[in-house]
């Protein structure tokens, strides 16, 4: 959530950032909100001053011996009166909150300008050869996508369409082991290597803890629902309940009103988790194999930051993405967003993109963003600063990795002609020594 003071003291210059993420605020809506704002607290602030004057009035005639009645009347019609300013500046300010609830981050200065990928800016990227360019192309007479070559693994999409319908996997077999030892591989990464806390967190969460992090309420959409047993649909919202669409919402929620010692900052956090998304706004791309379904895996990187660190931690956790993209040989690219393609809370954001052979073309696979003071103003999660006082938190969050898509570019890139793929050299230690997998003969 932004800074309302920003709104207040500049709001054309809050309009000039937002347009350059294709947002157009809406100035008249909030200059309106604001009006009544400022009129219930002056009409607030004019009652509780002549109350005062009555109530010291009251004070000298009954001093005196003189009748208060009236005076006492008034007081009592201006009691009910603030009460009924109460409710109507509880009422403004409730719009008022669900009017910055509708607004994205600003974006960072040095953020490229565009609307689109297509104005997404690359920063470099990688190939296990050294080489410049894109990878060098596969020495096979016939390039298999992740689809053909997996079905033989174990990757059935018939048994989840009958379990669940489309846009859900069943892994069985050498492919489940490799998706399980990928997971692994990369939290023992993360959490040796890269300082990161490994955590276990709910996959159900209610609605404050996504809106904490911005899911809602814009993006309600694309979640899953979940309804306890026996409770009604049209519950009220308080009792909703909701599956993750990343641990990034539980994890970051973590901090959720706390005010964190600065000694403790940065904290660094990882955990786990299937991720579920109804893709509301997807329908029709990628329906093809797993790149893109409703549940997923992902090994997710958490940082809550001191505010003046959070760009250097933005820049590490794109460097522990990387790890493990160049651990398991994969070629990719380093891509800085424009400002149109960012997500609804970053105020910067890179993408790494995988190179799939079966597409000739590279794909997301860990998308990582500073959100600066956007989610924590929603959470109020804050640190005492060096002159003790609360300050609000920096939070950044990034997939280390996508566990899923990870599988699939390990399957196209590391493929051979007889069906086998190769498994890399880091990620055997959690396949038991396995140097591939191979269709059952």
């Amino acid at each position: 959530m932004l800074d309302i003071q920003l709104l207040r003291k500049d709001i054309d210059s809050v309009a000039a950032r937002l347009a350059r993420r294709g947002f157009a605020l809406d100035v008249e809506t909030f200059k309106v909100l604001e009006a009544e704002r400022k009129a219930t607290q002056t009409r607030a602030e004019s009652l509780q001053a002549r109350r005062n004057a009555l109530s010291k009035l009251i004070g000298q005639k009954k001093g005196r011996g003189e009748d208060a009645t009236a005076e006492m009347a008034e007081v009592a019609g201006i009691a009910q009166e603030l009460q009924a300013g109460d409710r109507a500046a509880d009422l403004v300010l409730a719009r008022l909150t669900a009017f910055l609830e509708t607004l994205p981050n600003l974006p960072q200065q040095a953020v490229p300008e565009g609307r689109s990928s297509d104005d997404n800016v690359e920063v470099r990227r990688w190939n296990p050869d050294g080489l410049p360019g894109d990878p060098r192309p596969l020495a096979l007479d016939r390039i298999r996508d992740h689809v053909e070559l997996g079905e033989p693994l174990g990757l059935d999409f018939e048994a989840a369409a009958k379990l669940s319908g489309a846009r859900f996997s069943v892994m069985r077999g050498p492919l489940a082991r490799l998706h399980r030892a990928l997971a692994q591989f990369m939290l023992e990464v993360q959490t040796t290597e890269h300082g990161y806390t490994e955590c276990y967190t709910p996959y159900v969460v209610n609605a404050e803890t996504l809106r904490g992090t911005g899911q809602l309420p814009k993006f309600e959409q694309d979640l899953f629902f979940v309804r306890k047993g026996g409770q009604e649909a049209g519950a009220e919202e308080q009792a909703a309940l909701y599956l993750i669409p990343t641990s990034e919402v539980s994890l970051t929620n973590l901090v959720r009103g706390e005010i964190v010692p600065l000694e403790q900052l940065p904290i660094r956090l990882t955990a786990h988790t299937p991720c579920f998304r109804s893709e509301a706004g997807s329908h029709g791309r990628d329906t093809r194999g797993m790149i893109r379904q409703h549940q997923f895996d992902k090994v997710e990187m958490v940082q809550i930051t001191h505010p003046e660190r959070s760009d250097e931690a933005l820049e590490q956790m794109v460097m522990h993405a990387e790890t493990i993209l160049q651990r398991l040989e994969l070629p990719y690219r380093v891509m800085g967003l424009c400002t149109g393609d960012m997500g609804f809370g970053a105020a910067r954001t890179y993408d790494l993109e995988v190179w799939l052979p079966a597409q000739d073309t590279y794909r997301e696979i860990s998308s990582v963003s500073n959100c600066e003071s956007f989610q924590a103003r929603r959470m109020q999660a804050r640190f005492r600063n060096a002159q003790g006082k609360p300050e609000l938190l920096h939070t950044l969050n990034g997939s280390g990795l996508a566990v899923g898509r990870t599988l699939v570019a390990i399957l196209e890139n590391h493929q051979r002609a007889d069906g086998s793929v190769h498994i890399p050299a880091a990620l055997r230690p959690f396949m038991g020594g396995l140097s591939e997998i191979r269709p059952a003969s």
